[in-house]
């Protein structure tokens, strides 16, 4: 087969402060800058990509897979609508130019909204049948956090969803989409759907596959196509999306109506048992650091913390001070925090050199409402260029390029500033400034639940902390207006109007 790849990643927290435009897609960072064509492969290899995983698995079965465009924007506020154009506009010109293709598979996110587009994916996949009419196969891998619309089923032929939070599965995923193409193209048993929408909005830190409820709603997701002889996916959806049809959602795929009802049906019924322990306990800063302190006094381990509400890969900017206030003004030495962005900082450390003392004015420059810097002296530790390889089961193999970053230190607290928008999920985030997290009392991190892939293992205990930010684990905070009448917008909490 010659199968076009191509993909277009953005998870939209419609509440956040900064709006996602070209140059967030075309600026490396955390991710691959936009690529196109065979620069798609070289940008993409070796890192946990879906696209890496189904290209890798399309070669080995003897298959070509023919590069469109691919890119990545750290989660924000909307897409611009001349980013959106301008990328989906390659990716269809490159499409046209593909001489009769056997299937097309596009690695998607599922949660993109645009200054003009509720639906960014939905509106992509029309456009393609547009262009290539209905009968090739389009397969699309998407994100656990996906907001799945009818468009999004009507107009593909299988949506493939990660199955792992923290997505230590996203190359995994690539693969399996190759199998359901395999499958439907061999077997022709994939042709029947059903699809079902959850009344209730998850938030990001309940939905954690590596804790109770998801991670049994996942493992039984398995058992579930195997009695049905389907493909299943659950989406938890993304909570902070001010759309119609954000949330939870099942997707089934089988031979005939009749399977795929019944599996979607049994999966669906699953989710609905499971929606009372969809919580879990949240602390406030100083809570954190109070309970932090005398556990890692304890344990003689590392107590880790997600300063959730500001978590870049929930559509934050990284830099507001909260929890690293609470930090100092409660004597917690010995800790780190990480990443804070603040571009401006990095530069006046490097200005000053390792072993340099200033007056920093830490975060608080993204215009949030009730935000400013935090004015202290600090000490300049160390420095990093912020290019380093990551090594944990989330950004395995991610060649970050985070601009300068700077340890600096106030009040016996040590906090990690990047240039560049990227969750703490990995150690080398640390380790490129001379940082051992293991070695630390706590360890502060700008993340919501990718991070547990990496920090859990040397955690002596695990903490979510709600310092103030843009991304409220409550979703009763947030401001809805276009949401679906009828969805809770909490586990067991109050319907949306």
């Amino acid at each position: 087969m010659r199968i076009a790849v191509g993909g277009f990643h953005h998870e939209t927290n419609t509440f956040a402060p900064s709006k996602a435009d070209l140059a967030a897609f075309t600026t490396p960072g955390g991710w691959p800058a936009l690529c196109r064509g065979e620069q798609l492969f070289a940008a993409t290899a070796g890192i946990n990509l879906p696209v890496t995983g189904f290209v890798e698995a399309a070669r080995a079965a003897g298959h070509t897979p023919l590069p469109l465009v691919w890119g990545n924007a750290t989660p924000s506020n909307v897409v611009t609508e001349e980013a959106y154009e301008t990328i989906v506009g390659q990716m269809l010109e490159d499409l046209a130019r593909i001489e009769a293709p056997d299937a097309l598979y596009l690695d998607l996110h599922g949660a993109m909204v645009t200054e003009h587009l509720e639906d960014g994916e939905g509106e992509l996949l029309a456009r393609v049948r547009t262009l290539v009419g209905d009968k090739l196969p389009v397969i699309v891998s998407f994100d656990l956090h996906a907001n799945i619309t009818p468009e999004m089923v009507a107009l593909s032929d299988g949506l493939v969803g990660f199955r792992t939070y923290p997505h230590v599965d996203m190359a995994a995923t690539g693969a399996r989409s190759f199998r359901f193409l395999k499958r439907l193209l061999e077997q022709g048993d994939l042709t029947h759907k059903a699809f079902r929408q959850i009344p209730f909005l998850i938030p990001l830190t309940a939905g954690c596959t590596m804790i109770e409820p998801a991670k049994s709603l996942y493992n039984h997701l398995g058992k579930l196509e195997r009695a049905h002889g389907c493909e299943l996916s659950f989406a938890c959806g993304f909570a902070p999306a001010d759309i119609y049809h954000c949330g939870p959602a099942v997707v089934a795929y089988g031979p005939n109506q009749a399977a795929v009802d019944d599996a979607a049906d049994a999966l669906e019924a699953d989710v609905l048992a499971a929606e009372a322990a969809f919580g879990s306990r949240i602390y406030s800063p100083e809570e954190a650091v109070t309970f932090a302190k005398e556990e890692a006094r304890i344990l003689g381990k590392t107590i880790v913390m997600a300063d959730t509400q500001d978590n870049p890969g929930a559509g934050g900017n990284g830099d507001t001070n909260g929890l690293l206030r609470a930090l100092v003004e409660r004597q917690a030495s010995g800790a780190v925090l990480g990443l804070l962005i603040d571009p401006e900082s990095a530069a006046q450390a490097h200005h000053l050199g390792e072993g340099g003392v200033g007056r920093f004015r830490l975060g608080g420059k993204s215009g949030l409402p009730g935000h400013a810097p935090f004015e202290t002296d600090a000490l300049v530790v160390k420095l990093g260029d912020g290019a380093f390889t990551c090594t944990g089961p989330f950004y395995e193999g991610a060649r970050m390029q985070l601009g300068p970053m700077a340890l600096l230190q106030t009040g016996g607290v040590q906090v990690v500033v990047a240039s560049r928008k990227t969750q703490a999920a990995d150690q080398e985030m640390f380790r490129c400034l001379g940082v051992e997290p293991a070695d630390r009392p706590i360890v502060a991190l700008k993340s919501s639940v990718h991070f547990r892939a990496h920090f859990q293992p040397i955690a002596g205990a695990v903490i979510v902390v709600a310092a103030p930010g843009p991304n409220p684990v409550d979703h009763l905070k947030l401001d809805y207006k276009r949401l679906r009448p009828g969805v809770r917008l909490m586990p067991g909490g109050p319907l949306s109007a």
